[in-house]
């Protein structure tokens, strides 16, 4: 699977491109988390403009305290290195098994120093041979499920100890955002410290028209993998989601799998996300939601596993009728 974590970014391409390495974690009981993203970005058409983006995000569900920052630097102070694992942007820096940086925006800065281990298998979101085909054009896994965070992070000035928090390591790449789409990942249950859930529902457009709604789900539970991520289940999954609710089942040859993931509009951050051929995204961003999970196995016993607030829940959406504020407007 080494091949799938070989850094994409091409300096010199004008074909555009996005390239990111993300880090996020949860209190073990709080309603607490935090979102770390190192970013190259390359404009299609503009390879000169080439940008490292800091990104970071905190969320408190008991003070309804969601933060997010987001900095820029020019290429110049960059520099990605998968076969290292090193990457820095500014004074930013990550490693495998250690982060620290800063960024800020408006009136608010988030700082960081942690180290975080963790040793199981990747999770691919999607079947292993389209990460090698041209569609879709944003690919995504997560490198390392239920990694533990310790260390501290700074929240305008107000230092938070890290400790034994769990989370994940994700990489995703693109020469294009996907168009619709919500995103969920839970990195251990409140009932099942161990399970991990990684689910999305999206569409693409190609040229003028949309393609069917599409929802692909991998649940880890004591080591096994449920997959129902082939394209067959993926289009035969029953899903609907607004913005601050999202429900899906699907069914594979074996198993059927219902998901429930919630965040209440309080919980959430507004990011505009840039597009590499034009234009932009805005993204509904939340690391506290809940999430219910009710997996049905071949012989019919129905497992059930719950958290209150570690489930990280994610639309990419172009409407702006949410009432939620865009912390950084382009």
């Amino acid at each position: 699977m080494q091949h799938l974590e070989l850094c994409q970014f091409e300096s010199n391409s004008k074909k555009g491109h996005y390239e990111s390495y993300f880090l996020r974690a949860n209190h073990p009981s709080k309603s607490q988390a935090f979102w770390i993203r190192y970013t190259i970005f390359s404009p299609e058409g503009y390879e000169n403009k080439t940008i490292g983006e800091i990104w970071a995000m905190y969320c408190d569900g008991d003070s309804n305290q969601v933060i997010a920052v987001q900095e820029d630097f020019p290429f110049s102070q960059c520099h990605f290195s998968t076969n290292e694992y090193a990457f820095k942007i500014g004074g930013s820096v990550l490693t495998k098994g250690s982060l620290s940086g800063s960024s800020k925006l408006n009136k608010h800065s988030i700082s960081w120093n942690l180290n975080y281990s963790g040793d199981e298998s990747p999770v691919l979101l999607f079947p292993e041979k389209l990460y090698s085909t041209r569609l879709p054009k944003a690919k995504s896994l997560v490198t390392t499920p239920n990694t533990v965070f310790d260390g501290s992070i700074i929240i305008d000035g107000k230092q938070l100890k890290i400790d034994q928090w769990q989370g994940s390591e994700n990489h995703n790449w693109g020469r294009k955002h996907t168009d619709e789409y919500a995103w969920g990942q839970v990195a251990g249950f409140d009932n099942r410290p161990d399970a991990f859930l990684e689910c999305s529902t999206a569409r693409i457009k190609v040229g003028p028209i949309w393609s069917p709604w599409m929802t692909l789900a991998v649940l880890v539970i004591d080591g096994e993998k449920y997959n129902f991520n082939s394209v067959l289940c993926s289009m035969k999954a029953s899903a609907r989601y607004d913005y601050f609710n999202w429900d899906f089942k699907t069914k594979n040859k074996q198993e059927e799998l219902v998901v429930n993931i919630h965040a209440p509009k309080e919980h959430f951050a507004g990011l505009t996300y840039k597009n590499p051929p034009k234009g932009q995204h805005t993204c509904l961003n939340s690391k506290i939601g809940s999430c219910e999970v009710k997996l049905t196995d071949k012989f019919g016993k129905v497992t059930v596993i719950k958290t209150k607030n570690r489930a990280a829940f994610e639309i990419l959406t172009d409407a702006s009728n949410h009432g939620i504020k865009i912390q950084n407007n382009a």
